[in-house]
């Protein structure tokens, strides 16, 4: 059965038996040897950002929080995102009176949620350093979006949030095609290793939000699948169409894959990236996690 859950959850209707019941189905997939095909899959999903020039993921436990759907369907979701963090070794803060940092919020005017977020608290959006990059950020785009407020932390843990507007002398650093900026760069204890700096990147805190109106073909299932990993991952380019079946293919255009769930690709991805070496140069962390999934699909 896959009915128009989500529009049901959010009038405060109840979910689908298979949704309460159990995690959604897996897409079995067929390991694939061609290792171009996987770089391809993990260079969609992983970039560096623009300040540590690492690949971010979460330091601390994660703590979400659903608004907008029934008890039921907010239980749901806060349940699975816990249990896809588990499953990956990806730190959870069990807590019941854990600070929040994850924001998942079903609403049907997302765009003004969001305006609210870049009159108030604008730096919840992202790493900006100027209006035309804010104005990008705050533009919702898709049924599903994420938003991503990051920090860097150095050797000794000094932790600064990613902004564009700190005091300080800031220096560059290389991270890819183009310069990084590290702003207070002078707080920071870092190594000479040739293998990375000693800087790492963490999630401070992710909002989710998601258009009820816009998903009335997806299962709650699919849809809680979609935003464990977005929370629980920065994905580069989520309107991508991925050749290798994954979850993110939910929502992208021009797909024929009409996935269940999160695929074997997207947990082995989801996997590499928390043992990962989250000091290594951005590359090399690309390229753990490509062995990861090679080796978790392929059996070698």
């Amino acid at each position: 059965m896959r009915p128009a859950a989500i529009m049901a959850a959010l009038m405060l209707a109840s979910l689908p038996a298979r949704a309460q019941d159990k995690p959604p189905e897996r897409v079995t997939v067929t390991g694939t040897r061609d290792h171009k095909v996987i770089q391809d899959f993990v260079k969609t999903f992983a970039a560096p950002t623009r300040v540590s020039g690492k690949i971010t993921r979460w330091g601390q436990g994660i703590c979400p929080q659903t608004v907008g759907l029934n008890p039921a369907a907010v239980k749901f979701v806060n349940d699975r995102l816990r249990a896809v963090a588990r499953q990956i070794d990806a730190p959870v803060d069990d807590h019941s009176d854990c600070a929040v940092n994850i924001e998942i919020v079903f609403t049907t005017t997302p765009q003004a949620m969001i305006d609210n977020v870049r009159k108030d608290k604008p730096d919840l959006l992202g790493y900006a350093d100027n209006t035309e990059k804010l104005d990008a950020l705050a533009a919702v785009t898709r049924p599903i979006q994420a938003w991503y407020m990051t920090q860097t932390r150095d050797l000794r843990g000094n932790v600064l949030t990613d902004v564009a507007h700190r005091n300080g002398p800031g220096v560059e650093i290389p991270c890819g095609p183009t310069p990084c900026y590290l702003p207070d760069a002078a707080i920071f204890k870092t190594s000479d290793s040739r293998l990375g700096d000693g800087l790492r990147s963490e999630f401070q805190h992710v909002i989710v939000a998601a258009d009820p109106t816009k998903l009335t073909d997806c299962a709650m299932g699919q849809v809680a699948d979609y935003i464990a990993l977005v929370a629980l991952a920065q994905v580069a380019t989520p309107d991508a169409c991925q050749p290798i079946a994954s979850i993110a293919n939910l929502l992208a255009s021009g797909c024929d894959s009409n996935p269940d769930g999160l695929s074997d690709n997207d947990l082995a991805y989801l996997s590499g990236l928390y043992h990962m070496h989250a000091t290594y140069d951005w590359r090399l962390q690309q390229n753990e996690i490509v062995s990861r999934i090679e080796t978790r699909t392929t059996g070698q």
